[in-house]
């Protein structure tokens, strides 16, 4: 069943008064990226034992895995969200060296849609661009896998990788940098039982840092290797070719076609003195303005909850909409409800921020899907004198949802 036919039985109740917040998700990675899940099921699960009644699906550059998101959250009484990631370029920014949200590379900006239709619509000339994303990104990881052999070679290890095996066994049509390192790891496992050969195997792959991860925490393994291995100025380090990178404007494009509202997703302090797009908050606020974005992402666990408010509390009052998320696009298990750094909880203040949020975006993928226009007037921008209306019938949606028998 599509979104809409869930929500046949549907009628907007009036809200008055306040209102109360849920938990909510809205940025969940599924291994149709790469995911600290093993299934959608798995994500939905935990989203239901920890009480996160709104859920947002986030993959990069894929909306494979939308089908069994819907079915499997309303079957949950979950209210479910539909986003996509992209990664694109800001080539003035590369040419100057100033970073805009990749901490580690210039020019290079991660940017979501939330709030998409399903079932999805793109033209054939959308859907090429974007199957075009995901073959340069897996030629990419290839090239590092290459890399990563000559690597083995050079040090006399008497094993090699194999791209293919990695892409058709741990990955799902797209490969990453962090199904490398999984890789990486799963070969060295393979060949060194012993604890003390495995340990010695890292660190003379790794000779410019060393291992310093208990060797049974996978998750710590790999983010070393990646971090060792496949980061700039690294030894499997490849540099990305501009032309696998669509504009911010590009992005913004195909987001709109496909019924959602382009949201750029915020670092803050996850990178200390911020990046040079980020330091400025009135000016970041004009520049996204001027771009024709009018909602805003952050991942909370990489901030502090001061600085989470800090920059919330401007932004909703600047005009945007704001939700927040967890990713879970790297491995090992964390916990679905959204927390600031150091496994703080968020305030009634964000909570809200981020529920009102969720409201509107649950608004805007209900009226997309019933009259083919949202929260965003023909130009995509937000309608903000609507704020308010489209926040409670998007509590309305999400009430109906959560409260089914």
């Amino acid at each position: 069943m599509s979104f809409i036919d869930n929500l046949k039985d549907f009628s907007p109740q009036n809200t008055s008064g306040e209102l109360k917040p849920l938990k909510v998700n809205n940025h969940l990675h599924t291994p149709h990226s790469f995911s600290a899940f093993q299934s959608v099921d798995e994500a939905l699960n935990q989203s239901a034992e920890e009480g996160v009644k709104v859920v947002g699906v986030n993959d990069f550059f894929s909306f494979d895995a939308y089908a069994e998101w819907c079915e499997g959250a309303f079957k949950r009484n979950l209210f479910p969200l539909f986003n996509v990631e992209f990664i694109g370029l800001n080539e003035a920014y590369q040419k100057e060296g100033l970073k805009v949200n990749d901490p580690g590379n210039p020019g290079r900006t991660y940017f979501s849609g939330k709030s998409l239709a399903y079932p999805i619509t793109l033209s054939a000339e959308t859907q090429s661009k974007i199957q075009d994303l995901v073959s340069n990104a897996n030629d990419y990881v290839r090239k590092m896998t290459e890399k990563v052999n000559d690597l083995l070679a050079n040090k006399h290890f008497g094993f090699r990788l194999n791209y293919e095996s990695i892409k058709s066994d741990l990955a799902m049509g797209q490969v990453r940098e962090r199904h490398l390192a999984r890789a990486i790891r799963q070969l060295a496992e393979k060949h060194y039982k012993d604890k003390n050969r495995l340990l010695a195997f890292y660190n003379e792959l790794m000779d410019d840092k060393g291992m310093t991860c208990n060797l049974t925490d996978e998750a710590c393994v790999e983010n070393e290797i990646r971090n060792a291995l496949l980061k700039a100025g690294k030894p499997a380090y490849v540099a990305e070719d501009p032309n696998g990178f669509l504009s911010v404007a590009e992005i913004r494009s195909i987001i709109l076609e496909a019924g959602g509202i382009p949201t750029y997703p915020f670092l803050a302090d996850a990178v200390k003195g911020y990046t040079d797009f980020e330091r400025d908050l009135k000016k970041v606020s004009a520049e996204l303005k001027k771009l024709g974005v009018w909602s805003v992402e952050f991942i909370p666990t990489r901030n502090n909850h001061t600085v989470l408010k800090e920059y919330s509390q401007f932004l909703l009052k600047e005009g945007f909409v704001v939700s927040f998320g967890t990713e879970h696009n790297s491995p090992g298990k964390q916990p679905i409800e959204v927390k600031a750094k150091g496994n703080a909880l968020l305030d009634m203040d964000l909570m809200k921020i981020n529920y009102e949020g969720a409201c509107i975006l649950a608004a805007h993928q209900y009226l997309f899907a019933k009259e083919g226009q949202g929260v965003l007037d023909a130009d995509g921008i937000f309608i903000s004198e609507k704020r308010e209306e489209f926040a409670k019938l998007g509590h309305s949606l999400i009430e109906f949802v959560t409260n089914k028998n």
